[in-house]
């Protein structure tokens, strides 16, 4: 393990945690502002039929090229890696921005997922390296601000750029926010102590990885929308990634040095942490992306005030992280808060499920506030015990995995919700096509109503999930070196 000799100053630990909030920005931002760009988009580029594609694109390379980057990290250092997934990113947005059509937009897209999609996890790895476990629940909070401020912000900008500017410009705005987390980062991370080990890296192992995870994306992300899901194309994408993530296990377990370790893959820690963060914010990502449909679809809502309406959503888990985060630097039992705080996220959800006929715009925000409290309570908690439960050779595959199975459990409870909206009958609404929501018959509003029960009911259950594993996790002391607090 080599290790830089001179370690950060307080002044330069604010640069670079600035440096990091940008290069976070860059990767959270960038699906939310390109959201409300795509009819824009479409109909500037004469191509809907292959829209979904600069979603999927970006969402696939990102989430597939997630565990490498935390494998590399390890190999040759946190630090070159998050410069090459700036660069790469920033590349990537050129591309986006100067594609001519939509074919090669989707493909300028998997570019930019290739970059970002070590971002967050790197970003969340350098804290680790300079601070000691007690503080990064305190550090964990600033990355929270930076989620709502791409929730809230980037449909607004995306819609803005796109209607009175040019869409290319949500592509373009990366640049500036790229080089100035490239060179903010740039001279203040050579400083930082720099694991590097010397580890090997399983390319049939990273192969595997990539096409069974690709394959489970895509099925998710098509099945019910694009085509059926008993549809041969859906099926033959699940069979594929059954037969592909049996094949990385046996890999896992019979190669010389897995691409996951099963050093981390057998903590009951890293096991229980990772499942209980991938519930959780599954279920707020489905909750931010279906909630708006309930809003427009039952309340009328128009589209803006519809967005205003989720606020409370994004606030509260901005305000669980940041109470809980800080509190694990005061308390001995830190899981003691998010465990209650979850506790009344399933109470509000509860509530959801069998009062939602007759409970006004308020009354919904306040329980989507007390769910969002309960989400972002358990964030913080879960990241650093991850990260605490690990050696330091490991500390960069081990926050990447978790980052790599959020993702996954993101899209897979984004998948459920869509299928019971979308099995309701209800699938132009949740796309954007056929009749406004605010249009729909007195008996379609009602038919929405009721979809909406079952969908509270499976967030329900994934904020059960979400509490069981944390309960389960095991509370260890968060003591550790550390270079800087």
């Amino acid at each position: 393990m080599e290790l830089s000799q001179t370690p950060p100053i307080p002044n330069d630990l604010r640069q670079i945690m600035v440096g990091l909030g940008l290069a976070m920005l860059l990767s959270a931002l960038d699906q939310t502002v390109v959201a409300t760009a795509m009819p824009t988009i479409g109909k500037d580029l004469g191509d809907f039929d292959h829209l979904p594609w600069i979603v999927t694109a970006y969402l696939v390379a990102s989430t597939a090229v997630t565990p490498l980057y935390g494998k590399l990290a390890d190999i040759h250092g946190a630090r070159v890696m998050l410069l090459i997934g700036i660069a790469t990113f920033v590349i990537g947005s050129i591309a986006c921005a100067l594609a001519p059509s939509m074919k090669l937009l989707a493909l300028a897209r998997a570019v930019q997922g290739l970059g970002g999609g070590g971002l967050i996890a790197l970003a969340q790895t350098i804290i680790a390296d300079l601070v000691r476990p007690r503080e990064r629940g305190r550090m964990q909070t600033y990355f929270a601000i930076v989620f709502v401020m791409s929730s809230l912000g980037g449909p607004v900008l995306g819609g803005v750029f796109a209607e009175h500017l040019h869409w290319s410009l949500i592509f373009w705005i990366n640049l500036p926010l790229g080089v100035a987390a490239f060179f903010m980062t740039y001279a203040k991370l050579a400083r930082l102590p720099q694991r590097r080990h010397p580890h090997r890296l399983d390319y049939a192992g990273a192969l595997v990885l990539v096409l069974a995870s690709t394959s489970l994306l895509l099925a998710l992300s098509w099945g019910g929308a694009r085509y059926p899901w008993g549809s041969a194309r859906i099926v033959a994408l699940l069979a594929a990634s059954i037969t592909l993530w049996s094949l990385f296990a046996w890999r896992t377990k019979t190669a010389t040095e897995p691409l996951i370790p099963l050093a981390v893959l057998s903590n009951a820690v890293v096991r229980n942490a990772t499942l209980s963060g991938g519930f959780g914010l599954g279920t707020f990502i489905a909750l931010t992306i279906f909630m708006p449909i309930y809003f427009e679809g039952v309340l009328a809502l128009p589209a803006d005030e519809s967005g205003l309406a989720l606020i409370p959503l994004t606030v509260g888990t901005v305000s669980g992280a940041t109470i809980s985060g800080r509190l694990m630097s005061r308390v001995r039992h830190y899981k003691a808060m998010p465990l209650a705080a979850l506790a009344g996220a399933l109470a509000a959800i509860a509530t959801l499920f069998f009062r939602i006929g007759d409970l006004p715009l308020a009354a919904i925000d306040g329980f989507l506030g007390a769910v969002g409290f309960g989400i972002g309570a358990m964030l913080p908690v879960s990241t650093v015990s991850v990260q605490n439960a690990v050696s330091a050779r490991h500390l960069g595959t081990a926050t990447a995995v978790m980052q790599f199975l959020r993702q996954l459990g993101g899209v897979l409870v984004v998948a459920i919700f869509g299928a019971i909206v979308i099995g309701g009958g209800h699938a132009g609404v949740a796309h954007g096509g056929g009749p406004s929501p605010a249009s729909l018959s007195p008996a379609g509003v009602e038919a929405l109503r009721e979809t909406f029960r079952p969908t509270f009911g499976v967030a329900a259950l994934c904020l059960l999930l979400c509490f069981l594993f944390l309960a389960r996790m095991e509370e260890r002391s968060l003591h550790g070196e550390n270079h800087i607090l």
